[in-house]
């Protein structure tokens, strides 16, 4: 059966949905054609001309990396950087290259899930929760047809509130209008004023699904012009934000985590704050850059606070009330590699999925 890179995307999008990703990122296919057929896949966390020449010799054409080779705009390509001649090389060899970073990173079933079971923490929320990853469509419908066009918003995922489904709100009343002589009125006559009775109906979505919520609505409303109101809420999402908090499953004193820690994610070093002198138990971490983060999991009350690019001032702020720990931007995010190709393992098992084995940290230590 052949592969095509839509095919691939599609599977990674339904993963990690692309509006998830923050505004300053560059997801998606990056390089290449939608309708190239995919022969083998490389996944890398960084693509670097010594990845680009991995992926010739394992015969992929298809490359996947999770930190974007392009962030800002390309005023020219002159093979001046590495990733100009990666970019020049994959249109020259006809590789194709897709991106997947912050999206996976705030998705549920993402980096933090991938995590949270390797450490055997039990996650209970997501840490800091995306703004505006919620809509709510407002519509109108005549009463009979209430039914049919509810369930089928439900159908296409409208309606979800945390762990119920096939929510909404509805109440009858009265619409009026009056088609001119063009129209092709589903009741009444055109030129004359009508009054029909109709059920509104109130559903919530997440933000991703909109074009299949319009879509369900439009072949199952009766109307031929469908009144319909969508507005973004300020409801959280507690399944779509960056991070996660959760608890082990067996409280530990500090240094042990640390090397639990340290051995379960085979971290080199570890950079941390001084000890608190307290059990670690729950648990908030952020993969990649997360000092951001540090407040909020002192206000939810977490023993430790997981994350990298930490400054020097960043460790005064743990004040005996938390531990706070410094594992390394690669570290923390190398494990994308193993977790994409076991998911795209699981969806395509025609095409071989190699995980790169390039080591990309541009970071070096003294052990």
């Amino acid at each position: 059966m052949e592969v095509f890179v839509r095919d691939i995307a599609d599977k990674l999008e339904n993963l990690a949905p692309i509006e998830y990703a923050d505004s300053y990122d560059n997801v998606g296919l990056i390089v290449g054609s939608f309708h190239q057929k995919v022969i083998n896949i490389l996944i890398t966390l960084d693509l670097t001309e010594e990845v680009f020449y991995e992926s010739i010799n394992k015969k992929c054409n298809l490359i996947i990396s999770f930190h974007p080779i392009i962030f800002k705009p390309i005023k020219n390509i002159t093979g001046k950087t590495f990733s100009e001649r990666v970019i020049i090389s994959a249109l020259k060899n006809n590789v194709s290259i897709y991106v997947i970073h912050t999206n996976l990173d705030l998705v549920w079933e993402g980096t933090s899930d991938y995590i949270s079971k390797l450490l055997k923490i039990n996650k209970e929320k997501v840490l800091i929760p995306k703004k505006e990853t919620i809509k709510k469509m407002i519509t109108y419908v005549p009463v009979n047809y209430a039914e049919k066009v509810r369930n089928s918003l439900f159908e296409v995922g409208a309606g979800n509130i945390s762990n119920y489904s096939h929510c909404s709100y509805n109440f009858d009343g009265f619409g009026s209008y009056m088609g001119n002589k063009k129209t092709k009125p589903f009741s009444g006559k055109k030129e004359i004023f009508h009054m029909e009775k109709e059920t509104c109906i109130g559903v919530i979505f997440p933000s991703h699904k909109l074009n299949l919520i319009k879509d369900a609505l439009f072949k199952n409303h009766p109307y031929e012009e469908i009144a319909y109101e969508i507005y973004n809420i300020e409801n959280v999402n507690p399944y779509i934000g960056i991070g996660f908090i959760g608890s082990l499953v067996k409280e530990m004193n500090e240094y042990d985590f640390l090397f639990f820690l340290k051995k379960k994610m085979n971290f080199p070093c570890i950079r941390h704050s001084h000890f608190t002198e307290k059990k670690i138990k729950k648990v908030a971490m952020i993969t990649g850059s997360g000092r951001f983060g540090i407040e909020t999991a002192i206000k939810e009350k977490a023993d430790v606070f997981i994350s990298s690019d930490l400054k020097y001032h960043d460790f005064f702020k743990s004040e005996n009330r938390i531990l706070i720990v410094d594992v390394g931007h690669y570290e923390s995010e190398k494990i994308t590699k193993n977790l994409l190709k076991s998911f795209l393992y699981k969806k395509f098992t025609s095409i071989s999925i190699y995980e790169s084995e390039v080591h990309t940290n541009p970071v070096k230590y003294i052990h």
